[in-house]
């Protein structure tokens, strides 16, 4: 899909400012969330340097050229429909714009060490008192209080102490057994999806009568623990800690990864009927009929002996094939991608959720669709992720009221 040429559409957060002090990936999320949704995103950035992001390659993308520039994957995921102003915080005259900018903005976004902006005057308590209507949300490993609060860390920190990584890779007693990290920086995104949804909660509330801005504490162990759902209640219900499955799940059975002649198939089967249907679509119906295996308390318990006599028969069909049949038996089933085969899925191009947007060095960029879609505020807005320090003369000329000469003087002396 290419968005070159967007339509003009209403957009849900117009007219909402949102200041993004944040680097690398689940603060910057939740501001590109926002950016989605219509909010004009102003990224203050480090002079020369930018978020820590844009360093955190190979790849880089190149230019026309083929040169390296300064938008890495990691920049690029976090950063679309954003203004970039570079600005040195650590100075007098940095701070100074940080609380015009706050003055006239509805949302700041910081995931810098607890405590760490009160050094400067651009904690919450400081900024409140320049727009008591500001929502400013927090972004920290451990969050603001703890024994732990003064620790940094990063995302397979997380998938470590939340138990995520308990639960995930196949059992010890299986070739390759052990705890295994998700591949993306899940804990990340997961708390910026919590981020965008308290942001958006805290300016309704702020717009009610009597409402006021308010501080978001959000942490990344709380996030990847509240994310554990059902796996987290499967331990309170029962007091027993979950155990790695590999592929397998802990509700209908079968569900697992299964190896077809030419690949692999993800099979779940979520009913005693789907179950019975899958049997039927394999030549082995008489498994349906199986004391051991005709209700999924049985095969839960007898899951290991019902998965040999399943792979026995999967592995005469090819992925294809089998996902095609399984579909018409109304069997959930779908074929294990790598991300060349997601782009090349029917369902994922109809989706478009690959977007062609035009860019400054490169010529254009491919960036992942916004998955949400609202009907009468559709997410259309695609502007590629800002250079380093796009928009600060705009910024500064057009918000803060600064002349020209005077921004030329703090650029002279490195403010920006």
């Amino acid at each position: 899909m290419n968005v070159a040429n967007p339509p003009v559409t209403p957009q849900a957060l117009k007219g909402i400012r949102v200041i993004d002090l944040s680097r690398v990936l689940a603060a910057p999320y939740a501001a590109q969330i926002l950016g989605d949704l219509g909010a004009e995103v102003i990224k203050l950035e480090r002079p020369g340097v930018g978020d820590d992001g844009r360093i955190m390659g190979p790849p880089f993308l190149r230019d026309r050229e083929g040169r390296d520039t300064m938008d890495t994957p990691m920049f690029l995921g976090a950063n679309r429909n954003k203004k970039s102003v570079t600005l040195n915080i650590a100075t007098a005259q940095g701070q100074d714009i940080v609380r015009r900018l706050a003055a006239q903005s509805d949302v700041l976004i910081e995931n810098y060490k607890a405590g760490d902006l009160a050094r400067y005057g651009l904690d919450y308590e400081s900024l409140r008192k320049v727009n008591p209507r500001l929502v400013y949300c927090s972004i920290t490993g451990f969050g603001q209080t703890g024994p732990y609060s003064h620790r940094p860390g990063y995302d397979a920190i997380f998938q470590a102490m939340g138990g995520l990584m308990s639960v995930t890779g196949n059992p010890d007693n299986e070739p390759g057994g052990g705890p295994v990290k998700v591949g993306p920086s899940i804990v990340d995104v997961i708390t910026g999806l919590f981020a965008g949804n308290a942001i958006q909660a805290a300016l309704r509330w702020r717009d009610t009568p009597g409402g006021t801005g308010q501080h978001i504490d959000m942490a990344l162990l709380d996030s990847v623990i509240a994310a554990m759902s059902h796996y987290m209640m499967t331990y309170f219900v029962s007091g027993v800690v979950p155990v790695r499955r590999g592929t397998e799940g802990n509700g209908g059975m079968p569900g697992r990864v299964f190896d077809c002649a030419d690949g692999q198939i993800m099979i779940v089967a979520g009913n005693d009927e789907q179950y019975c249907r899958l049997c039927d679509v394999l030549g082995v119906p008489e498994l349906a009929k199986d004391a051991r295996f005709v209700r999924n308390s049985g095969r839960v318990e007898n899951r290991a002996i019902l998965t040999g006599l399943l792979q026995a028969q999967v592995g005469t069909w090819t992925k294809d094939a089998l996902v095609t049949a399984l579909d018409s038996a109304g069997v959930p089933a779908g074929g294990v991608n790598n991300f060349e085969q997601v782009f090349a899925d029917p369902q994922v191009i109809a989706r478009a959720m690959r977007v062609t947007v035009p860019h400054p060095l490169a010529g254009t960029v491919d960036l992942v669709r916004s998955p949400l879609r609202m009907s009468e505020t559709p997410t259309e807005r695609y502007e590629t992720p800002p250079q380093l320090g796009e928009h600060t003369d705009e910024v500064l000329h057009g918000l803060c009221g600064l002349e020209m000469d005077d921004i030329a003087r703090l650029r002279s002396d490195k403010v920006i």
